[in-house]
């Protein structure tokens, strides 16, 4: 199972999650968020990073040619669209992109199967809450191409590799505090969900 570490607002975190085998950094566009990185800072960052890491940008109410001016600035690899959007806001889009669904109940996902998709937990914020999934709402659906998010941690990640989910994707569950990552967490994290 791939690992992203999210809300990445360091080089030291950024090498820390990588060294423990970290498949994709994000990085939050996005100015509410305490995770919130300006286009250069993130730029330089991922300047110093090793080839094949993902550097996934997140987000929110973003219109789609800000969201190409960023990810072709700070060297991002894809856009992660945390908000709802219509088709032709998608077709306006020059770079690589993975759409989110916030899930508010069981039969929202079902809209999703068979595309790969980021699911997280519907809350008013956006990303980092920490707020988890019903991981029951995953019995018999074939997650085969869906990402998870919301409230992982090393506690329940053993709970969720039953599944089979092509990726998680955690950023509270890995943290000393808001926007610092705790090594020792990504690294159990990881390992354990690599396990």
């Amino acid at each position: 199972m791939r690992v992203k570490i999210c809300g990445i607002t360091s080089y030291n975190d950024a090498k820390n999650a990588i060294d423990a085998g970290a498949d994709a950094l994000g990085f939050v566009f996005y100015e509410k968020s305490p995770r919130y990185i300006l286009a250069q800072n993130a730029k330089e960052i991922i300047q110093k990073l090793p080839p094949f890491v993902e550097k996934v940008g997140l987000f929110v109410n973003e219109e789609a040619k800000n969201i190409d001016f960023i990810c072709k600035e700070a060297k991002l690899t894809l856009a992660q669209i945390h908000f709802e959007a219509d088709d032709e806001f998608f077709k306006q889009l020059e770079v690589p992109y993975l759409k989110v669904l916030r899930a508010k109940q069981k039969e929202d996902i079902f809209k999703k199967i068979g595309e790969f998709c980021l699911i997280d937990s519907f809350v008013d914020s956006f990303g980092g809450c920490g707020k988890k999934l019903e991981f029951s709402w995953f019995d018999g659906v074939d997650c085969s191409k869906f990402i998870l998010a919301g409230g992982l941690n090393i506690g329940n990640i053993d709970e969720v590799k039953k599944y089979n989910f092509f990726a998680v994707d955690v950023s509270s569950g890995v943290e000393k505090e808001k926007g610092v990552k705790d090594k020792k967490k990504m690294y159990d994290f990881i390992k354990r969900a690599k396990s």
